[in-house]
């Protein structure tokens, strides 16, 4: 069945249900970015495969709402389907939920899955929803009923995260927890935001491509721990060692019985971003309720130090993985047909060798030419480009090990290129270097630092359409918050926090241009007038000298490059053969 079929399906089920319009969200039950097979609900129905974006069908017309990384994406993949796209965060554009208001008829019924919509969301919905008296139903799935062969959620074994690796033990974490509930004058904390409780019980799995969660979920209580999991995922070995250290486990479909069971003398802590509007309603109505951002989120955030020094020599570890493949493939393509799957494929290669290695931490973004310019771009067989001795070829990956997640993008010349070419990948390369080299007041915030990257391009009149930087999980989600380097997050940037720095341009028709390093957030100087900040840069990989036209970099900017290339060269070349090393020691030389 195509994708125009099952829409048309779907309507059917909507008249049969009494339904006007159904909405399918991105999520799984615990509001995750990247979810298992089982919850790619929205890529069903609409084959647009980007991580974030809602579909909503009415019985005559059909959206998608997505963000700038995926326009060229979407517009693609929805080409055909009657699916509409509409841009989330161009002016004017109205929400899912508005436009809703304002092509349903009074008293229409909206339909959904309540155990992927967040209660916050479900909130903002009513709130767009209720002037025209629009009816809310989601205790359907009606994406269950037509997905006639949907994959099962997963059953796979968890296993544990050492404390060599985490720096604190599980007890510790939940000390700190309970002290903060004890703040907040909660008994219960609710916790349902996967990695989250990875983090939280030093546990990891392999439930959702590309993150090292476990499904389940968490109930923190004064004394005692509730894992809500399916038993077949717990090892005897790892339940004696949970079970020692309070953590009781229950099956996950006891929380809703558990949350009905609360009394009016119990205070319970959640986040109403995170927990599902089905466990949500689930709460007993007489429990005091104490609504406020997980307490793990900024705990989480906030590497400690072991942290810390696992993910500086994680770096080391991917960048030498890196600099193989770059040498590998500036040769390759000279002589051998190189696509770009196989391109992403050698790459993974070499990672699979490194000690620790446990999979990639995201899709791998492998564009040559006009593919790169879309942000989000996934190679497949049918549409793929071969590599050619000319122009940019953008490769962003990351890879999972048990001492740290990474995330790096280089584009890489492969030769002759445009004088545009060059010079919006040195606009790309004067915005990346002014935030790395960056000195800060503390309590600065992503929005307050994001025009630093942005402004070298901006003076040209061109602008990319993402944030700047995002938060990196400790072998953990590649996409963590708090923070982030964006015009609209306004959360302090504190000592331990790491981030990207990635600025882009991105033309369409035409080519992509991205640079990417992780930094962690540092102490500077400490004067008068406050505490300073800076950035540390743990990501180590020449950036492509044939790229730059080093006219246009001021002196400043030529010294911090060459330092970064220096850095990169005396931390790589203990780790390369005597071949590697002469390599690296040209693509790092002085400008």
């Amino acid at each position: 069945m195509n994708i125009k079929g099952r829409v048309e399906k779907l309507r059917q089920l909507m008249k049969e249900s009494q339904m006007d319009a159904y909405i399918i969200p991105s999520f799984d039950a615990h509001q995750s970015e990247y979810v298992a097979e089982h919850w790619k609900s929205r890529q069903w129905i609409s084959g647009f495969t980007g991580s974030a974006g809602t579909v909503v069908i009415t019985l005559e017309d059909a959206g998608l709402w997505t963000d700038g990384r995926y326009y060229i994406q979407a517009e693609k993949q929805l080409a055909g389907s009657g699916i509409r796209l509409f841009k989330m965060v161009d002016p004017g554009g109205p929400f899912y939920s508005e436009w809703l208001a304002d092509v349903l008829n009074e008293g229409s019924v909206v339909g959904f899955d309540g155990n992927v919509f967040s209660t916050s969301l479900v909130r903002r919905m009513e709130k767009d929803l209720q002037a025209k008296d629009i009816q809310l139903k989601m205790d359907r799935d009606l994406i269950n009923v037509l997905w006639e062969e949907r994959p099962e959620i997963p059953k796979e074994p968890l296993f544990t995260h050492d404390v060599k690796f985490a720096g604190k033990s599980r007890v510790e974490k939940l000390n700190e927890v309970r002290e903060e509930m004890k703040d907040k004058g909660a008994n219960y904390y609710i916790l349902t935001s996967l990695d989250d409780i990875a983090w939280l019980l030093n546990i990891r799995g392999v439930d959702v491509p590309n993150s090292p969660v476990v499904i389940a979920n968490v109930i923190v209580a004064e004394h005692t721990c509730y894992l809500f999991i399916d038993a077949c995922k717990v090892p005897a070995s790892v339940k004696l060692e949970l079970e020692a250290e309070g953590i009781e486990l229950k099956a996950n479909d006891e929380i809703q019985a558990f949350l009905e069971k609360l009394s009016s003398e119990d205070a319970v802590m959640l986040d109403a971003n995170k927990l599902n509007i089905r466990l949500y309603n689930a709460i007993n109505s007489h429990t005091k309720k104490v609504e406020s951002p997980d307490i793990t989120t900024n705990l989480k955030a906030i590497k400690n130090e072991v942290e810390i020094e696992n993910m500086r020599w994680c770096q080391i570890n991917d960048s030498v993985a890196m600099v193989k493949f770059i040498k590998w493939l500036k040769n390759a393509v000279n002589n051998e047909e190189i696509t770009e799957i196989m391109a992403e494929e050698k790459l993974e290669s070499f990672r699979k060798a490194l000690e620790g290695y446990m999979g990639t931490s995201f899709d791998t973004i492998a564009g040559y030419g006009e593919h790169a310019a879309m942000m989000h771009y996934k190679a497949n067989e049918e549409t793929q480009f071969t590599l050619k001795n000319e122009g940019l070829f953008l490769i962003d990956s990351g890879g999972q090990y048990y001492d740290g997640t990474t995330d790096i993008t280089r584009t890489i010349v492969l030769g002759k290129l445009t004088e545009e070419q060059k010079r919006d990948y040195t606009l790309v390369l004067k915005g990346f270097i002014a935030l790395s080299a960056v000195k800060y007041l503390h309590g600065s915030t992503g929005a307050n630092l994001d025009i630093l990257a942005r402004q070298p391009i901006w003076q040209h009149g061109i602008d990319y359409k993402c944030g700047t930087g995002h938060g990196v999980g400790f072998f953990l989600n590649v996409h963590e918050g708090p923070q982030s380097i964006r015009s609209n997050n306004h959360v302090p940037l504190e000592k331990g926090m790491i981030l990207t720095n990635e600025p882009g341009i991105y033309l369409e028709g035409k080519y992509g241009i991205r640079i990417e390093n992780l930094m962690i957030v540092a102490e500077d100087e400490k004067t008068e007038f406050g505490q300073f900040m800076n950035f540390e840069t743990i990501t180590y990989c020449p950036i492509d000298l044939a790229g730059i036209d080093v006219e246009m970099l001021t002196n400043s900017e030529k010294q911090w490059l060459n330092n970064y290339h220096q850095d990169v060269y005396t931390k790589l070349a203990p780790y390369l053969n005597e071949e590697e090393r002469g390599w690296l020691m040209e693509e790092t030389k002085e400008i």
